[in-house]
């Protein structure tokens, strides 16, 4: 995209200008890998451009693995996100077929992981969010169309993961249901978490924002709780819930909800609290169990 506008001046690629690409490695939130720790991969379409990208990074990244082409080095961000995104849809699928057997898939994981090789744990939840996973596999689904070829794959783990809040307000219905007798019409819920991951204040995509209007399209009054995101940020396809404010931590005032949804497990959050103070609480991240804070009052969802 870059290379035709600078080339319009008379300027040519690999002769007068040098361009090589090096596509965004990062992990928001996770304090083990900052950029530093992080290999950088880099393509260009002529050797010396990727020659020279490669002596930049290489004063601070602790590695540098060149590739042939720029499509190259996109194709390897793209397989990344890819990656993460059907491992997270076949536990998101397993955690539905599982969960009617009566089995806990994170009790599943969590020993399935103990296998030295050939497993790599990946963890359900309430769908994707953020910028790169939910949209970066189908630039190469559109891309594929143009060479009359179809990605099945990145497809149909799109399909599991966007259907994921819907199963989570069915999961809340029930439990609702269950406990009071009563439906989500009229409901008070607290959503827990607004960011699309634990300890960021990145709403991009966030599925909690699906959560929330599903709800309401139900009739639940609904409140949320974010440290990290006291006002929702305007949204390109949420724009009713802009403006909207997150309310004061106060675990006297949890009582007062029907339900509480864990749809994002900050670090910061006392769980424990919350399931002291909560009448029901439904956990699409494990959050209370990883804290300790074990109860009949929480439901997996």
């Amino acid at each position: 995209m870059v290379r035709p506008i600078l080339e319009r001046t008379g300027l040519k690629a690999g002769r007068d200008f040098w361009l090589a690409y090096s596509p965004e490695r990062e992990d928001p939130g996770n304090a083990d890998f900052s950029t530093s720790r992080i290999p950088k991969v880099v393509g260009a379409d002529d050797t010396f451009s990727r020659e020279l990208a490669v002596a930049l990074y290489g004063l601070f990244a602790p590695k540098v693995v060149p590739v042939s082409t720029a499509a190259a080095a996109e194709a390897v961000k793209i397989t990344e996100n890819i990656f993460r995104s059907v491992n997270i849809a076949l536990v998101n699928e397993l955690k539905v077929v599982f969960g009617a057997m009566g089995i806990d898939i994170w009790e599943v994981i969590d020993a399935a992981k103990t296998k030295p090789f050939g497993f790599m744990p990946f963890y359900p939840g309430p769908g994707l969010g953020g910028h790169c996973i939910p949209i970066d596999p189908f630039y190469l689904t559109w891309k594929a169309r143009e060479f009359e070829m179809h990605t099945r794959f990145i497809e149909l783990a799109g399909q599991i993961n966007s259907s994921m809040p819907e199963r989570v307000i069915e999961a809340m219905a029930r439990a609702i249901d269950e406990k009071f007798q009563k439906g989500l019409n009229g409901a008070r819920v607290l959503v827990i978490g607004l960011a699309y991951k634990r300890n960021v204040d990145d709403t991009r995509e966030s599925p909690s924002l699906k959560l929330i209007e599903l709800l309401e399209r139900r009739g639940t009054r609904v409140e949320y709780y974010d440290p990290y995101v006291p006002v929702v940020p305007p949204t390109r396809e949420h724009a009713a819930l802009s403006g909207r404010k997150s309310i004061v931590w106060n675990p006297k005032d949890f009582g007062s909800y029907d339900a509480v949804l864990i749809a994002t497990d900050h670090d910061t959050v006392d769980y424990k609290a919350l399931v002291e103070n909560a009448a029901l609480i439904v956990d699409t991240r494990n959050a209370c169990r990883r804290a300790g804070a074990i109860s009949t009052k929480v439901v997996p969802a």
